[in-house]
Order: structure tokens, then C-alpha cells, then sequence
């Protein structure tokens, strides 16, 4: 087998896996992870609350293939502006982009543009210290909406009612922490189209709710549907079995007087955000009901709740690359098992993709890696048909011509070992530096 170069567009977990599993299966490889932000791992350090250190746990065995030989990290390079496909392709034996998900998908109601509706991923990027995104966000609604049933929904839930001093024993940014501790939100209401046992929560993450003492997690009744087809589920999967458990508990638990009181609505469709002078006032939905195979219908009753805020958590939705082709109906790149291909079903030659930008944002991290396992062995079976570089010169040398300032791997270690003695001095583990400018800056330093 010949050596061969790679670039990894993206550096979150399904590009870093894709890198790892090349340079494992194809010894003398060497890979080139580009990343856009200064910083590696994607959604991992960008898109989980700061309270949820454990599952940034993954990081550690993140940052031990990017620091092996074999592995160079670019940040700070945007591609589609700084380099370009025919750079790549010129440069490179073949290009694996692994851009994730980081736009929210789109909810068609009515209202969803009122001052006071958010997307739930523009949300999650402030609080998670996203540079590209602006550094205050608006918190003052006391009853504020969140639309939808899985995970993010209940981090959203979680940070818009947990108070900000909860929050210093994390990583927790400082203009977040400032945001934060002037919400007024006292009552949140999530709303679920179907019942408990379709409900997409983690039990983990579902149980995490009542972690804070100054919540009262509150499940209402009406919707708290079971029909034979959820009675299914709950009896063949463990984890829809604990889901329910976890929220009949809710719903039996008498309220401690918390200040802050999560609700959680089941079998309510939303359909409206209500305005008034351009303003979020209220969200209209409409009760529903379980069909016997897993979907909800609706029933023609509606119900206004008076929010002053709301947050769409019913998606998130990848974005279309330069000179690539693009499935606009899934939000993905077109592929055959990782193979990147034209509109005509034919494989663009040397162009592959992994992740949430190749199967959609489904998933766990472990699916991630399975899912680059297809892609590196569809890559390296096609060896033989891909032409190999053309140019001599370094991606490196080009991005410096161009006046790209790109960071490597001994700058985010500047950058991490900054971070960790900011929260040495508070105390704390971790304190993230947010502005691109800073964390350019102490990366060169």
C-alpha cells in the first residue's frame, strides 16, 4: 500500500475518529485535521453544557490521537474561504469532511420569528463559550417554552432554570456566568408532540433535572398517555422502560416550593408562537393523541400558554460545503457508504464525509465511530483509483501566503494549559476563554 496524505475537514469526534482509524489501518499514513475554530473537538467542547463534565470525558481519548505522529491539527482555517477543494485535492490523496451539525432545524409555525424565539442550537453555542457567537444572550422571561423531546431540549430546560452559582463549579465561561445569574426564568415548559414511552430523552439526562436542589421537576397529567403500541415499548426496551419510570416518578412527587420548576407537557403539539408588538406573548398547541403505532395525531382542542420566550430544540441541521453537492430535504452530504456522490448517483473521486454531515444528527458518539470505520475502509479499498497530489509544496505554506494565522497542536496546548490555570485561580477546573482574538492570542504565545 502506497503512503498517502489525508485531510480531515472537521475536528470533532467523527473527524478525530476517522484519523485515528486511518493512520491505524494504513500505517505511514499521515493526516491533516482542519478545523475552523482554534480549538479541536467540535460539538464535544462546543455543543454540551458545562454541567455535563463527565461526558467530556471523551476528550481525553480525543486528545491522545491528535497527539500522535502521524496526526497534525490546523485550526483556525476555514474552509470553503482559506482553502479551497482544488487545494485539497491538488494537496492531498483524498479529503474526509466530518463538518457536523451546528444550525438549527427549521420549525414552520407561525411566530417562530418574534423577538423571543431562539433556536435551541444558537442557544447551546452561547452557553458553551462559542467564539463565533455574541457573547450576551437575552434572559428576561420568567415563563419561557421549549419545543421538543430529546436531550437538548432538556439541557436547554436544565440552563434556563438552574441558578448561575450552581454553575461555578464547571467550566462555565464568564460572560456566560454573568448572562446567567441575571435570567429571570423562573418556570420552564417543555412540550412533547407524543407520550411518554416516544418521548426521546436519556434516563440520564431525564434524572439529572431534579439534581439541582432549586429545582422542582413538575410532569402534568393530561398527556400522559400509554397505549398498547407504548406498552410495547415500554416492556422490549430497557431504556424507554426507565424514561418512564423516571417521569411517572416526577409526576407522583409532591413540589418542595423549589424556586425555579421545570414542567413537562406531553401529548401537546405546538402550532403558534403568539405576538404582540413584535414580541414573543405565549405558544398555542394543540393536544393530541396517541394512534397505536407510535405517532400522535391531533385532536382539534388548543391550549395558549402565556411564555415570553421560546426555544426550537427539534433539530439540529448540517450546512451545504463549498463545490460539494448538498441534499437540501435530509441536510446531509450525498453519500454511498461514506463515498461522497453527485447528483447523478456517480462518486466524486477522492471526496468522502463522516458524522452528522453524512448520516444526519443521530446518534451517539459511539455510532461515530462506527460510522468512520465504514468511511476509512470505502477510502482505502479505493486506493488504487484515486490519483495521488499533484503539488510538492504544504497546505501550511499556502494558508501563511494567504495571510491564514492557523493554529497547531502546541498552541491549543497553550491554549488548554491557560484555561486550566484560569480555573486554578477561581477554584475551578477549567474557565474558557470565548473571544477568537484571545484564544488566537495565547495559542501564538
Amino acid at each position: 500500500m502506497r503512503n498517502i496524505r489525508v485531510a480531515v475537514i472537521g475536528a470533532g469526534p467523527a473527524g478525530i475518529y476517522a484519523a485515528d482509524i486511518l493512520t491505524k489501518e494504513h500505517p505511514g499514513a499521515e493526516v491533516d485535521v482542519i478545523e475552523r475554530l482554534p480549538a479541536p473537538y467540535g460539538l464535544v467542547r462546543y455543543g454540551v453544557a458545562p454541567d455535563h463534565p463527565r461526558i467530556k470525558e471523551i476528550i481525553k481519548a480525543l486528545r491522545r490521537v491528535l497527539d500522535r505522529d502521524g496526526i497534525r491539527f490546523l485550526g483556525n482555517v476555514d474552509y470553503g474561504t482559506d482553502v479551497t477543494l482544488d487545494d485539497l485535492r491538488e494537496l492531498y490523496d483524498a479529503v474526509v469532511f466530518s463538518t457536523g451539525a451546528m444550525s438549527d432545524r427549521t420549525l414552520d409555525i407561525p411566530g417562530v420569528d418574534l423577538e423571543g424565539s431562539h433556536g435551541a442550537a444558537d442557544f447551546v453555542s452561547w452557553y458553551a463559550g462559542h467564539p463565533d457567537v455574541p457573547t450576551e444572550w437575552p434572559l428576561d422571561a420568567e415563563q419561557v417554552a421549549v419545543v421538543g423531546a430529546g436531550n437538548v431540549a432538556l439541557d436547554v430546560a436544565r440552563m434556563l432554570a438552574k441558578p448561575a452559582d450552581e454553575q461555578l463549579t464547571t467550566e462555565v465561561a464568564d460572560n456566560v456566568y454573568q448572562g446567567l445569574k441575571a435570567n429571570r426564568a423562573t418556570d420552564v415548559h417543555v412540550f412533547a408532540r407524543r407520550g411518554p414511552a416516544e418521548i426521546k430523552f436519556s434516563p440520564m439526562e431525564l434524572r439529572e433535572l431534579a439534581h439541582s436542589p432549586s429545582i422542582d421537576v413538575l410532569v402534568e397529567e393530561e398527556g400522559f398517555q400509554i397505549d398498547d403500541d407504548g406498552q410495547s415499548r415500554i416492556s422490549s426496551n430497557k431504556g424507554t422502560r426507565l424514561v418512564v419510570d423516571t417521569l411517572l416518578k416526577y409526576l407522583e412527587a409532591e413540589p418542595t416550593g423549589a424556586p425555579h420548576r421545570i414542567h413537562i407537557h406531553m401529548c401537546q403539539n405546538p402550532v403558534e408562537v403568539l405576538g404582540e408588538d413584535g414580541r414573543v406573548v405565549g405558544i398555542r398547541t394543540e393536544k393530541t393523541e396517541m394512534d397505536g403505532t407510535g405517532n400522535a395525531r391531533g385532536t382539534g382542542e388548543f391550549v395558549d400558554h402565556p411564555v415570553q420566550a421560546v426555544y426550537r430544540a427539534v433539530g439540529y441541521r448540517s450546512s451545504a460545503l463549498p463545490g460539494l453537492p448538498f441534499d437540501e430535504s435530509r441536510g446531509v452530504l450525498p453519500n454511498d457508504a461514506g463515498r461522497v456522490v453527485d447528483e447523478d448517483g456517480f462518486a466524486v473521486t477522492g471526496v468522502y464525509t463522516t458524522g452528522w454531515v453524512k448520516r444526519g444528527p443521530v446518534g451517539l458518539i459511539g455510532h461515530t465511530k462506527s460510522d468512520a470505520n465504514e468511511t476509512v475502509t470505502n477510502l482505502l479499498a479505493d486506493l488504487d483509483k484515486l490519483p495521488a497530489p499533484t503539488a510538492t509544496d504544504d497546505l501550511l505554506a499556502r494558508l501563511a501566503e494567504r495571510g491564514v494565522d492557523a493554529t497547531d497542536w502546541e498552541g491549543w496546548a497553550r491554549l488548554d494549559a491557560h484555561e486550566l490555570g484560569l480555573g486554578e485561580a477561581a477554584g475551578r477546573e477549567r474557565v474558557k476563554v470565548v473571544p477568537r482574538e484571545e484564544m488566537l492570542r495565547v495559542s501564538r504565545r
